[in-house]
């Protein structure tokens, strides 16, 4: 029987009574899917599984979304570290929010772990919402933020990974998201920012931005909004990408290889597009020619 061991009380819960690499039956998939959603992070101990099995766990959730970042076309995108700091996972993120069309959620299993370190937190990002004072919140429920991949990938180049800025940046154009992000499935509100991609609120001044902009990124940074993984090989965490943002911290020098999963929900229940109160997307945004002027 499928049991959740909450880790903290707002965020996180360890799952037990499961076999990862057996297929789910129709009631296990469901109660899996209901744990995501109330719990946000799940985390499965004790998972030896294979390549094959993880994609397949993962796609009883959704459909595979490859990251732009990694070519090789495989659903797994393997993390192979020894000098992580600065490559961008040690700074509070959701997975990937340059896209048009951001995945779901994120699947990550331990395979080669350091001696010490290289732990993972999560946030949650309804909490980092609610904790905003009431004015603060009705504003942000009005503006929009870019998010651009560039700051990422400059990152990656910066530490020796070989990649082709501007032909990323030419197929993958910023985009534009509501700053507050309405959950599809459980109808809350969550705080849509970070420091990974976004990099301006849409009409706004630049001073404005200057003064509103890291308001918002550190309200991920309260402890009661979190919770922290040591890993185990053979661990694997399941998190929903929509409500959460993760670290990585970087306190290692030994390999850690990670193999990751991302997946994009079943178009019936959710069409990927963040979509902010009132149903608004990115295109409701204001033009430029209408925006507030730049100091």
């Amino acid at each position: 029987m499928i049991e959740f061991h909450p880790m903290t009380r707002n965020i996180g819960a360890e799952v037990s009574g499961v076999d990862l690499g057996k297929p789910l039956d129709a009631e296990q998939t469901q109660q899996i899917r209901d744990g995501l959603l109330k719990h946000m992070v799940l985390f499965f101990r004790d998972q030896h599984i294979s390549d094959e099995e993880h994609v397949a766990f993962a796609k009883q959730f959704g459909t595979a979304n490859l990251p732009p970042m990694d070519t090789s076309g495989s659903p797994v995108h393997v993390l192979d570290q020894t000098d992580p700091q600065g490559e961008g996972g040690d700074q509070w993120h959701s997975d990937n929010t340059f896209m048009t069309t951001p995945p779901m959620g994120s699947l990550l299993r331990a395979v080669i772990l350091p001696e010490v370190g290289g732990d993972t937190l999560w946030a949650n990002m309804y909490m980092a919402y609610d904790s905003l004072a009431p004015w603060l919140q009705r504003l942000c429920d009005e503006l929009y933020a870019e998010h651009d991949l560039t700051m990422s990938v400059t990152k990656a180049i910066d530490k020796g990974h070989h990649m082709d800025l501007r032909a990323m940046q030419d197929k993958n154009p910023p985009v534009t998201h509501p700053v507050v992000r309405v959950h599809p499935e459980t109808g809350r509100k969550a705080l849509y920012v970070n420091r990974s991609s976004v990099t301006r609120l849409i009409g706004l001044s630049r001073r404005e931005n200057e003064a509103i902009l890291p308001l918002l990124f550190d309200a991920v940074r309260d402890p009661q909004f979190q919770v922290r993984l040591k890993w185990r090989v053979g661990t694997l965490a399941f998190w929903d990408n929509r409500p959460t943002q993760h670290y990585a911290v970087a306190d290692y020098t030994q390999r850690r290889k990670m193999h990751r999963v991302t997946i994009n929900c079943p178009a019936e229940i959710d069409n990927g597009v963040p979509k902010g109160p009132n149903g608004v997307t990115g295109e409701d945004a204001p033009a430029e020619a209408n925006a507030a002027r730049y100091l």
